[in-house]
């Protein structure tokens, strides 16, 4: 990995602070929460390259294909992490990650002219109480995917106004196999809200096509069987049809009670020993647990009437 942001190709000429002309802004339908923190982020695919996506839910990227993602504090710069995919042989010898990503955080300087690699993270980065991850730590969340990218696929680029869409993506001749109709989520505004920060914030540890050990770092182990992961491809016209309710109600998702739900008691805690998510998070997302719980009250209880909001 370069030792300085500048020197990675996000940037169109050092120092100048520009967007390099090949690098992609984008952002997800669904965010992940980061303590509050404010994201950038960008992508660049090699020229000529395409985005492998046979498999709608594991997106397979091309060989020097780069992500970025900006964390900012009050108006100020604190991070920016870069995920490089590699040939699987060189990455290999480098001893990268995974058996074909490498990815690092860099820490931007006082007077935010550039930023540093930190392989080894950060606690507490510029006093702002922000956690840099170490480079061994990537595998903690990326890991519990085979495409090892979150928050770039077809589900989550497929929404009206976002900086780039799916759409946008198959027009320029960037995916080998353009969707047939857009990622859909059935219900109402408030099931979709609360599936997708479930998706984002869940689902790549929680799902049932978690990569078998061995492949490459990857999550924590989950002891449970919950699948919040979205299918990009679903015929699915009922909310409760959908993995992340069939496989969380009731043990931990109680329709109607939200008070009751073990979900909503392991999503408003932090520094217990369970607690969810168990990385990279020390502040609880208040908003999200309000969606959650709003989402929950609405449900249907003991599933014998039809979900609020669900298609016919």
């Amino acid at each position: 990995m370069p030792e300085r942001l500048s020197q990675t190709g996000l940037f169109a000429a050092a120092g100048s602070g520009k967007i390099a002309a090949d690098a992609i802004e984008y952002e997800p339908r669904f965010a992940l929460w980061s303590d509050g923190a404010s994201k950038r982020r960008w992508v660049t695919l090699p020229a000529g390259t395409r985005i492998d996506t046979a498999d709608p839910d594991a997106w397979s990227f091309p060989v020097g294909t780069k992500f970025w993602k900006e964390f900012s504090r009050d108006g100020r710069r604190i991070e920016t992490r870069l995920l490089v995919k590699l040939d699987p042989d060189r990455a290999t010898t480098a001893g990268s990650p995974s058996s074909d990503w490498a990815g690092a955080a860099y820490l931007w300087n006082d007077d935010q002219s550039d930023a540093y690699l930190a392989p080894e993270g950060q606690s507490d980065a510029a006093g702002t109480g922000h956690e840099v991850p170490s480079a061994a730590e990537c595998g903690g969340c990326h890991g519990g995917r085979r495409s090892y990218v979150l928050g770039f696929s077809a589900l989550q680029l497929a929404s009206p106004g976002l900086p780039l869409a799916l759409d946008e993506l198959a027009r320029a001749g960037r995916l080998t196999r353009a969707p047939e109709r857009a990622p859909s989520i059935p219900g109402s505004d408030l099931d979709r809200a609360a599936l997708g920060y479930l998706h984002a914030n869940c689902g790549h540890c929680h799902n049932s096509q978690r990569p078998p050990r061995g492949a490459g770092p990857r999550c924590y182990d989950p002891e449970r069987s919950l699948d919040f992961w979205l299918p990009s491809a679903s015929d699915a016209n009922d909310v409760r049809e959908l993995p992340a309710y069939t496989s969380s109600v009731p043990r931990f998702v109680t329709p109607g009670r939200p008070d009751e739900s073990r979900l909503i008691t392991l999503v408003s805690r932090r520094g217990f020993r369970l607690h969810m998510p168990p990385l990279a998070s020390r502040e609880v997302d208040t908003e999200g647990v309000r969606l959650l719980g709003e989402w929950i009250a609405s449900l249907a209880p003991g599933g014998a009437e039809p979900v609020a909001g669900a298609a016919p």
